[in-house]
């Protein structure tokens, strides 16, 4: 069965699921997982109150024998098969947030380098959101506390070492796709000409989770709406919008200076290949 026939079927399923009783409220975490802001911590925006409660935002994950999981696996499947691959690689390079390094993630996708240096303002915002859409899925992460995928397929993953931290930590919804989501929503109107890019570049960021084997494919549809709340809430902060205002700044001024990020070839390359590609291609 294709991908497109299995999103049918999740959609009818979770269609009925609408009809049940909502979830019960978790209460919201002040900040979110270690392995999600690790090394330097910033505060966010919105600390120490979350930008909402996505344990009652979000429906519960697919249960086991549903269409939902079904789909999961099959997309699950289609992802392990790019293990050592040139897009294995860039999955590597996508996990690690650590700041200043992670600043840099989406430079290609804008067209312009992004630094501490050069763009502080911008790296501000950057680092500050991430806090904020990290924290915004904790609550939903405790409440269903859904196992990963290399914990139920015992297949490696792109980070070994982040595996101890993983494994306690809820795979529903994906933090690292809130974190890149929100990122391409901000970036993306912080250069509109440049939005196409930015946006397919968040929807690859998110993937790399499906190739680095740690969250399931509707792990990171669920972050995609974590990080699109969390953007909607971020606006009607005054420090944000300073930030923002600021960093709309900076990169015209960088971009009138000609400064480009390196490495571009490389990840574009890496980036044509999708784990969403259709699961029946090649069988």
């Amino acid at each position: 069965m294709s991908l497109r026939a299995w999103s049918a079927l999740l959609a009818a399923a979770l269609g009925l699921a609408a009809c049940g009783s909502a979830p019960p409220l978790a209460e919201a975490a002040p900040e979110g997982p270690a392995h999600e802001l690790r090394g330097g911590r910033a505060k966010g925006y919105l600390a120490p109150v979350p930008a909402f409660d996505s344990a009652a935002l979000l429906p519960a994950p697919p249960a086991p024998g549903s269409a939902g999981q079904a789909l999961d696996d099959a997309v699950s499947a289609r992802a392990l098969a790019l293990h050592g691959t040139a897009r294995w690689r860039q999955a590597t390079v996508d996990a690690a947030l650590g700041f200043p390094q992670a600043a840099g993630l989406f430079a290609c996708a804008l067209g312009v380098r992004i630094d501490a240096t050069e763009t502080p303002a911008l790296a501000t915002l950057l680092h500050r959101s991430l806090a904020d859409a990290s924290a915004a899925g904790s609550a939903a992460k405790r409440q269903w506390q859904r196992p990963r995928p290399f914990m139920v397929n015992a297949a490696p993953t792109c980070a070994p070492g982040d595996e101890p931290g993983l494994r306690g930590n809820g795979s529903y919804p994906s933090g690292h796709t809130a974190i890149g989501w929100t990122w391409a929503l901000l970036l993306a109107e912080l250069a509109p000409d440049r939005g196409d890019a930015l946006l397919q570049r968040g929807r690859s960021y998110g993937e790399s989770r499906l190739v680095c084997n740690v969250h399931w494919y509707s792990d990171i549809q669920q972050g995609q709406l974590v990080g699109a709340a969390t953007v909607a809430r971020l606006h009607a902060d005054p420090r944000f919008r300073a930030d923002f205002d600021a960093a709309a700044r900076e990169i015209a001024d960088q971009r009138a200076r000609g400064a480009t990020p390196a490495g571009c070839a490389t990840e574009a390359d890496a980036l044509r290949v999708s784990p969403l590609d259709d699961v029946d291609a090649g069988h």
